[in-house]
């Protein structure tokens, strides 16, 4: 298991090893498609009250640092 800062996982037992919201099986990616959809953080920790403001913003700074989603 890998993690990251510490609200961001690694582990290959878990959703095959995508990175994940630590503490939950809410990979990076979901999260980055809701934002994308369109949904607020606010609507997110509505939906998932399990979340924290914290585990939002973690997922979007992996992603920036990690270039997810970049083409070139």
């Amino acid at each position: 298991m890998t993690e990251i800062g510490n609200r961001i996982i690694i582990d290959p037992r878990i959703m095959g090893g995508k990175p994940i919201i630590k503490g939950t099986r809410i990979p990076v990616y979901f999260i980055l498609e809701l934002l994308s959809n369109g949904w607020s953080i606010e609507d997110i920790l509505k939906e998932y009250p399990h979340l924290i403001r914290e585990d939002i913003l973690a997922a979007i700074r992996y992603a920036t640092e990690n270039n997810i989603g970049k083409t070139h």
